[in-house]
């Protein structure tokens, strides 16, 4: 399979990422203004708790897509970099894709707690599935 074609999933999260970084800001600044938060201080004085939920949560949604995708980012590349990409791995890689940003949407949208479980459940077991896959043919092929 072509790496470039095979990489596809991993630049989609990376412009998800920009994504959710401008709708971070687009929520995050008018909310801080309306609540005359002095942005003028220092990080540690300021109190983002007065923010709206759905604020915080594009804020914490942001944070959370420079956490478990990290560990996908290294993954792809190390497959790509090492002879192992396949149309299952580019699928489960999609899918991978995919569930982050559904779990964007419910976090930040829904805000449906069960629901953001199950889809970052299921973009895990992506991540094992890939992981346990490469594992079998490193170190056992």
């Amino acid at each position: 399979m072509d790496n470039l074609e095979f990489l596809k999933p991993v630049l989609a999260l990376v412009l998800w990422t920009c994504v959710m970084w401008f709708w971070m800001y687009a929520t995050r600044i008018p909310a801080m203004q309306k609540a005359r938060i002095d942005m003028s201080g220092s990080h540690p004085d300021l109190d983002l708790t007065v923010l709206p939920g759905p604020v915080r949560a594009a804020a914490d949604n942001y944070n959370h897509l420079h956490e478990q995708p990290v560990i996908f980012y290294a993954l792809m590349f190390f497959i790509a970099l090492t002879g192992g990409s396949d149309p299952v791995s580019a699928a489960v890689a999609w899918a991978y894709a995919g569930l982050r940003v559904v779990h964007s949407f419910v976090q930040v949208g829904l805000g449906i707690i069960p629901l953001r479980f199950l889809t970052f459940l299921l973009g895990s077991f992506c991540l094992f599935f890939l992981a346990g896959k490469e594992a079998l043919r490193v170190f056992a092929g």
